[in-house]
């Protein structure tokens, strides 16, 4: 069975035999955003039915912040392809580096910050196609 340590700030390590995982928390109003080793997860709870569709839609289309933090770098560009798992921009939350890695594979279709932009959880940063 996997331990678990909080270490302040919303940020936890999680044990499981010789495996460790940083993870963060945030808590948005309508959501729970969790992030592992550069995956973002959104736990929805309570979102009206209307509003859920737009979110999900946004999430299967572009990269996310899991909770508020600033950009510190951007490593793509509009027109530029990605594959899975590619770092696409690196976000500092709570004094910790946060590398946002691509949710597939396609190609960069926008770019919705720039460098030392403060972004909130659920607001799409950049779109793939």
């Amino acid at each position: 069975m996997a331990e678990t340590q909080p270490l302040g700030g919303g940020w936890y390590l999680v044990i499981d035999g010789d495996h460790r995982w940083r993870v963060a928390i945030a808590d948005a109003p309508d959501a729970t955003w969790v992030f592992v080793d550069g995956q973002i997860a959104c736990i929805e709870t309570g979102i009206a039915p209307a509003a859920r569709g737009r979110v999900k839609g946004r999430g299967d289309a572009g990269v996310m912040a899991p909770m508020p933090a600033t950009v510190v770098a951007i490593n793509t560009a509009v027109g530029q392809p990605v594959k899975e798992g590619d770092t696409m921009i690196v976000l500092e939350a709570m004094k910790m580096e946060l590398p946002i890695k691509s949710p597939r594979s396609g190609i960069v279709k926008a770019v919705h910050c720039a460098k030392g932009d403060l972004v909130q959880p659920g607001v799409n940063l950049i779109e793939i196609e």
